[in-house]
This record gives C-alpha cells, sequence and structure tokens, in this order.
C-alpha cells in the first residue's frame, strides 16, 4: 500500500497546475473547469491559484498577517501569541502554560488544540511539527501563493467560551462590489475539534442561508446571532476593503473579537457547494475577470492602508479609518 501511494503521489506531481486543478475539480465537484472563461465561484478561485495576486503571500502567512491586522484594526484583535521559535525544543515545550494552540504558518489544517499539557509529549508535538514544517502546501492543492511561503511554528493563547468550548469558526465571506455596501455570507462552523462539527450559512442579517459547502452538515437548530454581529461585520469589512473578494475568518468571544486568518481562495477552487446553483451565484458576484485591471493597479499601490499604516477604528459597527501622528 505505501509503494501504490508513493507511486500516485510520483504521478501526481508530474501534473501541470492547470491539468491537476482540473482533474480535482472534476472528482470533487463533478465536471471540468472553464479556466480560459471562469464562471462558478470556484473556477474563478482556481484562477487565483492559477495567478496570485502578490499581496496573498503575506497575507496568507498567518504569522506576517499579523502586522497588517495590527496596523488595520488594532493588535487587541490578535489571539495572543505565546511562542514562535526557530527550532521546536523540549525547553520551549517545557516553558508553554498548560493549554495552548500548536499551528504552521504556512498552509491550512496544520492546528493542534492542546487543552492540558500533561495528556501530550513533547516528542508527539515534535514528531507532528516536523511533519508540518516538510510539507509543502504548494504541492498540496496547488494554489501558487503558498509556495513563497517560508514554513514556521508558532504557539497561541487556546480561546474558551464559558462552557469550555473553543468558540465557533466564524467565516465572512466578502464581496466587496464596484460600488455600495459589500455583500457578506457567514459560514459558522461549530464544534470544529469536536465530534460532530456544523456548518451553517447565514446573510448578513443573519438570516439562514440554504447552502452546505463540503462535508459540513447543518446543525439541527442554527446557532444564534452574535450579540455584537455589528461589529463582526465592520471588522471584516475592514479587513477585506482592499479586495474584491477574500473570506475573513474571526472568533466572537463574550464582547472581544479576534482575527482568524484571511484566505484568498478557500477550498482551492474545489469546495463543494449545494445546491449546485449556489456556485453559479457566487461566480456572479465575483465576476473577477472584469475586475482584474483594478485589483492589479490596488496592488501595484501595495494595499495603501497598510503601507501608510492607516488604522481603521471600530464604533458602533462602523468601520473609521484613522491615520498615524
Amino acid at each position: 500500500m505505501p509503494f501504490a501511494r508513493t507511486l500516485i503521489d510520483s504521478a501526481k506531481a508530474c501534473l501541470s497546475d492547470e491539468l491537476f486543478l482540473s482533474l480535482v475539480h472534476r472528482r470533487r465537484i463533478g465536471r471540468f473547469p472553464n479556466l480560459l472563461n471562469p464562471v462558478t465561484f470556484n473556477e474563478q478561485m482556481l484562477r487565483r491559484c492559477l495567478e496570485p495576486d502578490k499581496r496573498y503571500v503575506k497575507l496568507s502567512d498567518k504569522l506576517a498577517v499579523r502586522d497588517f491586522v495590527a496596523d488595520r484594526i488594532g493588535p487587541e484583535h490578535l489571539i495572543p501569541l505565546l511562542a514562535e521559535p526557530p527550532n521546536f525544543t523540549q525547553a520551549v515545550f517545557d516553558s508553554l502554560p498548560s493549554a495552548f494552540v500548536m499551528k504552521a504558518n504556512h498552509g491550512s489544517g496544520f492546528v493542534k488544540v492542546v487543552r492540558d499539557k500533561t495528556r501530550v509529549s513533547f516528542e508527539e508535538l515534535s514528531h507532528l511539527a516536523k511533519e508540518w514544517l516538510s510539507t509543502d502546501f504548494y504541492r498540496v492543492a496547488r494554489e501558487r501563493h503558498y509556495r513563497e511561503i517560508e514554513p514556521r511554528l508558532f504557539f497561541e493563547e487556546l480561546l474558551l467560551d464559558e462552557t469550555g468550548t473553543v468558540p465557533p469558526d466564524l467565516k465572512f465571506h466578502v464581496f466587496n462590489q464596484r460600488s455600495g455596501k459589500p455583500i457578506i455570507y457567514i459560514l459558522v462552523i461549530s464544534d470544529r475539534f469536536g465530534v460532530t462539527p456544523r456548518g451553517d450559512v447565514f446573510d448578513a442579517s443573519w438570516r439562514v442561508q440554504d447552502l452546505t459547502f463540503g462535508q459540513y452538515k447543518k446543525s439541527p437548530t442554527p446557532v444564534p446571532r452574535p450579540e455584537n454581529l455589528d461589529q463582526l461585520l465592520a471588522t471584516a469589512t475592514a479587513l477585506s476593503q482592499d479586495f474584491d473578494y477574500v473570506r475573513v475568518d474571526l472568533y466572537a468571544l463574550k464582547d472581544k473579537i479576534y482575527f482568524g486568518e484571511l484566505t484568498f481562495t478557500p477550498g482551492a477552487g474545489v469546495l463543494r457547494m449545494r445546491p449546485e446553483r449556489a456556485d453559479y451565484e457566487w461566480g456572479r458576484l465575483l465576476d473577477l475577470t472584469h475586475k482584474q485591471s483594478s485589483d492589479n493597479r490596488r496592488s501595484d499601490g501595495r494595499a495603501r492602508a497598510w503601507s501608510n499604516h492607516e488604522r481603521v477604528e471600530l464604533s458602533d459597527g462602523i468601520a473609521r479609518r484613522r491615520r498615524p501622528h
């Protein structure tokens, strides 16, 4: 079996990015994508994988993006960083608190929640860390912006609510139209690290949508509207305003809002959406083909709000920009 897996992996490595992505799209979505004239949301995400905006590299790096977030909305929205060691050693492990989260910065899925350090060994975590850091995440799904991220390990504070549960992932899919307010859909992933993770989709008014992503099933009863929904929407809008589309992941813990990550190619362009028409509807929202030139002009400006260290103040659910003195 390991030999057969090696042969399969070797064969995949020989495929061009375009052919690899087309075959995976066919297997997961059920049809070959139109890469020359992308229409659906997934097809347009595939084009992003193949022709990424140069800004995606730093903003997809889970460590480098912290500077952007701190400048844009303030460092208080960052999950406290416990360590970012050049090497993971026994001394680093010993210095960590009893509960923490271990992550890698260069891809998706590199997350290990440790609730009690006495129940895990340094050797176990070290083995996992080496596995992560040796993974070329670009080769996993051919998202080209990830190949320029240098793999690094880091440790964050473990966020828990009053019941001792990791708060839900709030994934804000933000479509910034050429004029007017952004269109936002929110995927709420509950019990992500539990036995039965669920995924519910809402619009910006917290109306539940008839939509599912990937393997996530809907909750028997949709999660209640967050009390600070307006503030969450304002935060997602502030972090997304330089892009026609980006997914902004946030956590709400009591009255605090914490940043998770920015994702520019969710699902690497092979994210199954049900009903299927949603793939086309979100594709129409994106319209990347006609907006590519305007995105490139913004890219040449190197995200003015970041480079000029503009700060967005969030008050009463409204994003306000402030320049430093």
